[in-house]
């Protein structure tokens, strides 16, 4: 049995949920962070001392802290081909893909846009900083873009581990009031994945609650 500690509107937490839904595996999540608090106590410090979410434990194992770490433990320890390939070179080859997701796509979207325009009122936002911060990302969806109108998803035409650490910063992508340009072969990935079970139950979450008052 899987624990894993971290809420459920965390988009970090959200990649290895959606990966534990896609494998099937039983788990049981525990609310941590934001309004839940919890990271600061003894037991949970001891299990991560950098007191960041999410944290996973399988059965009686050590504590795991980091998504990435997290993702590949899952992927190499209960999942297959083509997901996660036995083969050294597929298998870097996905990973290649999932690292580029999330160093250049998801980092450079949750902090410099996602948070500014969540979790800052309007008078708190800097217009020109989120443009600037769009340009950036626009750059690195138009490498996705340019790969997805050749495959079907990231690394090929396989749905592996680097969908997921690129798929789960689109339903936010999507949602949030910002300008967009058109990508449609991005645009039909997106679709794809909002028809996986697994991806509207664990990463087409309400982040309402982290919406700036005021």
């Amino acid at each position: 049995m899987l624990t894993i500690w971290g809420r459920s509107n965390s988009s970090n937490v959200q990649a290895v949920m959606w990966c534990v839904g896609e494998l099937g595996l039983p788990h049981v999540r525990h609310d941590a962070g934001h309004r839940y608090g919890g990271l600061d106590t003894p037991g949970f410090l001891a299990m991560n001392p950098n007191g960041t979410i999410p944290v996973l434990r399988d059965g009686d194992d050590e504590p795991l802290w980091e998504t990435g770490a997290i993702l590949r433990y899952l992927a190499s320890r209960y999942s297959a081909a083509p997901f996660w390939p036995a083969d050294v070179a597929a298998r870097a080859h996905v990973d290649k893909w999932a690292e580029w997701a999330k160093i250049n796509v998801a980092m450079n979207f949750t902090s410099a846009i996602f948070w500014p325009v969540v979790r800052k009122s309007p008078k708190d936002r800097d217009p020109a900083a989120i443009a600037r911060a769009i340009a950036v990302l626009d750059r690195f969806l138009s490498i996705a873009d340019a790969r997805l109108s050749r495959h079907a998803c990231l690394a090929g035409d396989d749905f592996t581990l680097a969908d997921i650490q690129f798929g789960h910063t689109l339903f936010r992508y999507y949602d949030i009031a910002i300008s967009r340009a058109e990508r449609p072969a991005l645009r039909r990935y997106y679709d794809a994945l909002v028809a996986r079970p697994a991806f509207r139950e664990h990463v087409m979450v309400s982040y309402d609650e982290l919406r700036a008052v005021g």
